[in-house]
């Protein structure tokens, strides 16, 4: 078990050394001082009862709960270093280096027996990012990216790959928390014109078009960032820009995706800085949520009251029966059409409601102005599959609705766009926050207002 005081390890033109915590702050004989400047990396294990440092010439492992020295390896290079979650392995990370006459390298990464010592196993990984392998909690499933692949071995069984995950230039992955059934997210970078995308995937249900549990695909992404929630049902995806072309930010740009295992999935338009999941000790969500409000003194203590349906004064104060308004019809876009034409869009109906509805108030005051004449027929309404014209008889107030109509059908569009999930321009999103009172012009137009 960890130490009852706790050690503060210090690294810098003064060599490494351990401090004793709070009230003393004194130099702890848990670790002897290593003087110099060549000590490039250290670390504790997860449960505080191990440390490993490099110094320039050899890495260490110390018990910190008997102050002993544990093992000792001839790793001159040294940079990295990472415990297993179990204190099983040591994982180390040289600079990857090649002769002069072109031939390659050998493994600089390393990994080691904690108990006896010995390497288990030795990799060439190049590059320092991500170059550490990936545990599940248990140890029962290691992971590590090569090239298009990501490499699976269980047990601690690093000599034979257990499993395969194939996707081609696949960039980054992060294993689920918690025990099994274990998952993956992986995350591979556009292309092309082509977007980015993450998916998920339960280990290990890797082959077939369908074996995903979930797909995310977007744009504007360098790099991401890929959480987990506790129960690993879902993931938060940061995806972030070098630069922000619209010059809103110095930092960049920043989206967040939400993807669950069950393949549901969403973006949050926000100014991003930091994103955390909240943790529950019983790892699940409370069953009462707060509702936030304008006022913070306003926000209701009470269970929130049962929604009724909506009834008409007329029928207010009576028995509850099955009466109806008015007989049920079939909306507009979904009565027979004549021919083979499309329906009408939203837009398209409601302008045409409107115009109906004008022709008829003209109609009835033309009646009150002459109750001798004859009745006149009712006007016939329009075919359902045209787009009512405006008839003012004003070209500029003409001239006015088409242009109303134009937007309208513009921001339609952007509103399709944002629904499948395609990032919207700036300038994009405030034509779309115009529409109601685009609507309401054209609706003052075409009465006459």
């Amino acid at each position: 078990m960890a130490p009852s005081t706790p050690l503060l390890t210090v690294r810098g033109s003064e060599g490494l050394y351990m401090v004793n915590g709070p009230p003393h702050f004194t130099e702890s004989t848990v670790f002897p001082r290593e003087s110099g400047k060549n000590c490039k990396v250290c670390i504790f294990s997860k449960d505080g009862t191990l440390f490993a440092w490099g110094n320039g010439e050899k890495v260490n492992i110390i018990s910190v709960t008997n102050k002993g020295l544990l093992h000792s390896f001839d790793l001159l290079k040294a940079v990295c270093l990472e415990f297993s979650p179990k204190n099983t392995v040591l994982a180390t990370w040289q600079p990857y280096t090649t002769s002069k006459d072109g031939t390659a390298g050998i493994p600089n990464l390393q990994l080691y027996d904690v108990k006896t010592g010995t390497c288990l196993k030795s990799f060439i990984q190049k590059k320092m990012q991500n170059w550490c392998p990936s545990w599940s909690e248990d140890e029962t499933l290691c992971a590590r990216n090569v090239n298009n692949e990501v490499h699976f071995f269980e047990n601690n069984n690093f000599n034979t790959i257990a499993n395969k995950l194939h996707l081609q230039k696949i960039n980054d992955f992060v294993l689920s928390p918690g025990p099994q059934p274990y998952k993956v997210a992986v995350y591979v970078p556009g292309s092309k014109g082509a977007p980015s995308f993450v998916r998920l995937y339960q280990y290990p249900n890797f082959a077939g078009p369908h074996a995903a549990l979930a797909n995310k695909s977007f744009f504007k992404a360098d790099k991401v960032t890929m959480l987990w929630n506790k129960k690993a049902t879902a993931v938060l995806v940061i995806a972030s820009t070098d630069v922000d072309k619209t010059g809103a930010s110095y930092y960049g740009e920043q989206t967040l995706h939400y993807i669950a295992t069950n393949g549901e999935s969403a973006v949050v338009q926000l100014q991003l800085w930091q994103v955390s999941w909240q943790p529950f000790l019983d790892g699940i969500f409370p069953a009462k949520t707060i509702t936030y409000q304008a006022v913070p003194s306003e926000v209701p203590n009470e269970e929130p009251k049962v929604a009724t349906a909506y009834r008409p004064p007329a029928l207010r104060n009576k028995p509850i029966t099955n009466s109806k308004l008015h007989e049920e019809e079939p909306p507009q876009n979904m009565k027979p059409q004549s021919g083979n034409d499309k329906p009408l869009s939203k837009t398209a109906l409601k302008n045409q409601r409107k115009h109906e509805a004008k022709k008829a108030a003209k109609q009835e005051a033309r009646s009150d102005k002459s109750p001798d004449l004859a009745p006149t027929p009712a006007p016939q309404s329009t075919p359902r599959n045209t787009v009512s014209q405006s008839i003012s008889g004003d070209p500029e107030i003409d001239k006015k609705i088409k242009n109303l109509k134009k937007k309208l059908k513009a921001i339609e569009q952007l509103k399709e766009q944002a629904a499948t999930g395609k990032q919207l321009e700036k300038n994009q999103l405030e034509k779309i926050q115009k529409e109601t009172a685009l609507l309401q012009e054209l609706e003052d137009l075409e009465l006459g207002i």
